[in-house]
């Protein structure tokens, strides 16, 4: 039991995906009061990734108040794919998950990030570092938490990881032109004139009255035209459990959108979206590279953008990676971190 600011803290360690089922009821209420809420930190992802990956141990940490109510989560691994060091990382981490935190009500995340840092002091024995990625630079985690680990006797380190162009919206579709650099603005127009003047060019957004198998099979055909890097991902067996599984969870909760760029009723384009407090997400795209000519990727992706804009959506985040199209389109990069640490 932890007792910072009035608050008593009592944490219980979750070791198997029992944990999951355990904290059902509470944890996408609790994750809705925190700071870090992103849909990468809902139940429904971070249960599928551990069903799909299970790279080690889990060390799912639960922190309650002394009523009983639950105040935050951790849900933590012990990597053990490197025989030769044990890394205690969080869910998701690294690949398939863009963004990663710990979860806290913000009434109480000072104190529950104390009785994090302790629990993950009291079992230093069963790993050998902590390396929490993917880390927004918003994340009050980055701060907080290594404070408290600092407390509990570790040394740490905060690291450049990688970054996620974001464009911030609020101007409509016209302010967000107008935000692009002449050139851009000038060769989007272009490109979308000429797909206009084009009747066989119809895009769409799958409903959950669509067939959403059927639609994802159509999806992965285009992912797997697109590149030859995209074509191996998807050779891995885990990555396409885990594919399977979230992608109904996410139409279900109504945080899928799964976009296409159809020619004479083919598509030739799709984009994976996810739409969550406030923020879309491109999480994958796919394209038909044969139709190039119709410029496929960037007309939907316009789409995508002016329905954002004209829907009230505050960002459009591109996630990870530095491709040059999402600098073309307008992202600005926001930084992610990883905070590493060890008992000195």
């Amino acid at each position: 039991m932890i007792l910072q600011e009035g608050v008593q803290v009592k944490v219980q360690t979750y070791a198997s995906s029992d944990g999951f089922e355990a904290l059902a009821g509470e944890w996408n209420s609790l994750l809705r009061r925190s700071p870090t809420d992103t849909v990468f930190l809902t139940l429904e992802w971070q249960r599928h990734w551990w069903n799909a990956y299970q790279p080690g141990e889990l060390r799912l940490i639960a922190a309650r108040s002394d009523d009983g109510s639950l105040i935050g989560i951790a849900p933590l691994f012990i990597d053990t794919t490197d025989p030769v060091e044990r890394v205690l990382r969080a869910v998701g981490c690294v690949d398939v998950t863009d963004y990663v935190d710990l979860i806290a009500d913000a009434d109480h995340w000072d104190a529950v990030m104390a009785a994090f840092a302790g629990a993950m002091k009291d079992m230093t024995g069963d790993y050998d570092r902590i390396n929490l990625c993917n880390l927004r630079a918003d994340s009050p985690t980055l701060d907080s938490l290594r404070r408290c680990l600092e407390s509990c006797g570790c040394m740490t380190e905060v690291a450049d990881q990688e970054v996620c162009p974001v464009i911030t919206l609020g101007g409509g579709w016209d302010g967000y032109l107008e935000g692009l650099d002449k050139k851009q603005r000038h060769e989007l127009r272009r490109k979308l004139r000429i797909a206009h003047a084009d009747d066989d060019l119809t895009w769409r957004v799958v409903s959950k009255d669509d067939d959403l198998a059927a639609q994802l099979d159509a999806f992965t055909h285009l992912m797997r035209l697109s590149s030859h890097d995209k074509a191996e991902f998807l050779t891995n067996p885990q990555h396409v459990a885990f594919f399977n599984a979230v992608m109904p969870a996410m139409m279900e909760n109504g945080w899928l959108q799964l976009a296409f760029l159809d020619h004479a009723g083919q598509p030739i384009a799709a984009y994976l979206n996810f739409i969550y407090n406030g923020r879309v997400m491109v999480y994958n795209s796919g394209l038909n590279p044969a139709m190039g000519q119709h410029s496929p990727g960037i007309v939907l992706l316009s789409h995508l953008i002016r329905w954002s804009a004209e829907n009230g959506l505050a960002l459009f985040d591109f996630l990870r990676g530095n491709e040059e199209y999402k600098y073309r389109m307008g992202g600005v990069d926001q930084p992610l971190y990883m905070l590493k640490a060890k008992v000195s």
